[in-house]
Parts: C-alpha cells; sequence; structure tokens
C-alpha cells in the first residue's frame, strides 16, 4: 500500500472520530408521547390533563398486550396552562414528545373564561405540536372523558377523538374541527366557530362489564370575545344539512299522521347552496339542498312524491329549529354573515355589527330542497316504492 493511500486511510479514521453521529437524540423508548389534552378551569386556576399513549399497545390494529394500561392521565394546577405542564413534568422520569398530539378538549369552565383563546394559542406556537389538532368541548368530567378506551380494547390511537373522520363515511353528524380550522372560523365573519360537543355514551357492553364510547352530540359556540352556549342533541340536527362536509346522514319521519308508522331513509351526496339576496341593504338568504334519498325498511306502498314530500317537510323543520336556538344565543350557527361577506363586501360592511349581520327568524327567506333520486335499496319483499 503506497503511502499516499496509508495517509488517506489515517485522514477518514481520524474525521470518523471527529463526527457527532446521534448522541444527543433521546431514544423513542425512553419518552412519553402526548395523545391528547384536557383543560378545565376552576378557583381561577388551569387544570390541565395530559393522555400518555403506552406504545406497547399500539404496535397493532388489536391490543398487542392486555395486560399493558393503553394509556394514562396526568394532571396539574397552574395559573396558565404552561405551568400546570411544568407541573406534570417534574412528577415525570421521562422527556415528552408532543408530535402525536392529535386533540384538545375544553371543559364549559374552559371556554367561558376570557383566556381561552390564550389557551388555543398556547398549542399553536408551541414548535412540536401540528395545526391539524382536532378540537373539542364536553359538560362531562375531563377525566372520564381521557379514560374512555376504543371498542374492543382496540388501541388508543384508533380512538374517535383521535380519528373523528373514520365515522365520517356513516354519520356526519358534526363537522370535526382542528385548530388551523378554528383560527381561520375566528379570524372572518362571523367570528364565530361550533366546536363538537362530546358526551360518554354507555350503549355498550361485555360479558365482564358494561363499556363506554365516546359520542358526538351537538355543538359548542366560541366566539373570539366569549363563548356563546351549547347546541345539543335533536336542536342541533339542522348543522348537518347545512354543511357540504355531510357524507351520509338519516332522517325519520311520520307517515299518513300515524304516531306508530315512521320511515327511516339515508341522506347522501348532499350538496349546498346559500345565496344573499340583498334589498334596501338588508340581507335575506335562499337555501338550496341536493341530494339522494335510499329507503332502507318500510311496510306498505310509498309514492316517490309521498317521500319527498315527508323528507324535505323534516329537514327545513330540522334547518330552522337549530337556526332559531342559534338566535336565542345571538350566535350565527350557519354562518350567514360569511356567505354575504364572499358575495357582497360592500353592503356586509354596512350592515355588520361586531363582525355579524343582524339575523332575525326571517333572514332565511326560503329553503328548497330538491332530491334527485330515491332508491328503494334492495327488493327483498312485495312492498315497493311507486314513482
Amino acid at each position: 500500500m503506497s503511502r499516499k493511500n496509508i495517509a488517506m486511510m489515517i485522514f477518514m479514521l481520524v474525521a470518523t472520530l471527529l463526527l457527532t453521529g446521534c448522541w444527543d437524540v433521546t431514544e423513542p423508548q425512553r419518552m412519553y408521547y402526548v395523545q391528547g389534552v384536557g383543560v378545565d378551569y376552576e378557583d381561577n386556576e388551569y387544570i390541565t390533563y395530559l393522555q400518555i399513549i403506552n406504545f406497547a399497545t399500539v404496535a397493532k390494529t388489536e391490543q398487542a398486550n392486555p395486560d399493558a394500561a393503553p394509556t394514562e392521565i396526568g394532571q396539574a394546577r397552574g395559573k396558565t396552562v404552561e405551568e400546570a405542564i411544568y407541573k406534570l413534568y417534574r412528577s415525570m422520569d421521562q422527556d415528552v414528545f408532543w408530535g402525536h398530539m392529535t386533540f384538545l378538549l375544553f371543559s364549559e369552565k374552559a371556554l367561558q373564561n376570557e383566556h381561552a383563546i390564550s389557551v388555543i394559542d398556547t398549542f399553536l406556537r408551541f414548535r412540536e405540536t401540528r395545526y391539524h389538532i382536532w378540537v373539542y368541548c364536553t359538560q362531562d368530567p375531563i377525566e372520564d372523558v381521557l379514560l374512555v378506551s376504543p371498542l374492543l380494547k382496540r388501541s388508543p390511537t384508533a380512538a374517535k377523538l383521535s380519528n373523528p373522520k373514520n365515522i365520517a363515511e356513516q354519520n356526519s353528524f358534526v363537522d370535526p374541527i382542528n385548530l388551523r380550522q378554528l383560527v381561520i372560523g375566528l379570524n372572518e365573519p362571523s367570528y364565530e366557530i361550533s366546536i363538537p360537543y362530546v358526551t360518554i355514551n354507555k350503549n355498550w357492553e361485555t360479558e365482564q362489564e358494561d363499556t363506554t364510547e365516546t359520542s358526538f352530540s351537538g355543538v359548542g359556540v366560541l366566539s373570539k370575545d366569549s363563548f356563546k352556549g351549547f347546541i345539543k342533541g335533536q336542536a342541533a340536527r339542522g348543522i348537518e344539512w347545512m354543511s357540504d362536509e355531510t357524507n351520509q346522514a338519516e332522517v325519520t319521519v311520520q307517515l299518513n299522521n300515524d304516531e306508530q308508522d315512521h320511515l327511516t331513509v339515508d341522506i347522501k351526496k348532499l350538496s349546498v347552496n346559500v345565496k344573499p339576496i340583498v334589498h334596501n341593504n338588508q340581507a335575506a338568504f335562499d337555501v338550496l339542498l341536493k341530494f339522494n334519498v335510499v329507503l332502507n325498511g318500510f311496510k306498505g306502498k310509498l309514492s316517490s312524491d309521498e317521500v319527498r314530500e315527508k323528507v324535505s317537510a323534516e329537514i327545513k323543520k330540522e334547518i330552522m329549529d337549530t337556526f332559531k336556538k342559534g338566535l336565542e344565543m345571538d350566535t350565527d350557527v350557519f354562518r350567514l354573515s360569511e356567505y354575504l361577506y364572499r358575495n357582497n363586501v360592500k353592503v356586509w360592511k354596512k350592515v355588520e355589527q361586531d363582525g355579524k349581520i343582524p339575523l332575525t327568524e326571517d333572514s332565511i327567506r326560503k329553503i328548497d330542497i330538491h332530491i334527485n333520486k330515491i332508491s328503494p335499496g334492495r327488493k327483498t319483499f312485495a312492498e315497493t316504492i311507486e314513482e
């Protein structure tokens, strides 16, 4: 070997010794991973909950080790959310990684507090978190909601709060909202945003015990300046009919004025068009809905005209019921102000008050519903639908 080659090998060995590599990086098994955060407010203090994932249970879709706790919940109090989090740091024995955080859950008191926006800003500014963090609100105890495990003991990463889109194809009751959408909603007319309202559902059980699951049961309406309140249950049904994000939903109607004779149909391929109508610097709105209807089960013979009439009437009623509930709370639940802002900003500037246009029950001038197609589904019995 020549002296030149020997010198080159010595140089390469010395250079290799000078490389730092990844010596300062924490190994994955030596970190805790935050999946969700809950925020409550009591006695002028924030109560912050951290949901920590056990990655021993997420190697597969089903729980890999049934004896391992899928998650653990830590909580601490502080004058700010940051102070509470630092108190939790002191009680931990490993580093905490925030890059897997998927949702943020607010209690009613936390939303009512005037600093709710600053809490959201905390997670937006933190370098490890992402904008695609889902945001929810609840009136149930935060800790109870965070301790809910997915059905069939599946991985905690499959939980509904972490993956709200999983059920959207079958049931689109409330659109999920992430931090990015929340910021946009609060910074554009009507400067309000509807946050999915979460409850604990106790409809499930196994041979050994009753089990629970989370359920989307309405919305909480947050503005830049205050929390307006909740629209829950049946009163919130109109929200899904005013959203193009609705993939599939159901509506139940009463037939033949018989309280015991009902029909449930699927609503598919919903299209929503809201048109502002301006007259003498006053705005009203015409709503046009288009969708398909699928009949799953019914007895006797039905005419397509009867189905169209009943379904249209029920959906119109649910839209107006939700709209009126929003007016009671002084909130523009369908964001009609934004439709006018996009369509005619000059008129919007003339009539807006604190970012919203004045609304009354007559602001929705009419609701037109066009049912593109009625499908009777798979024909098993003699009963069918008459055209």
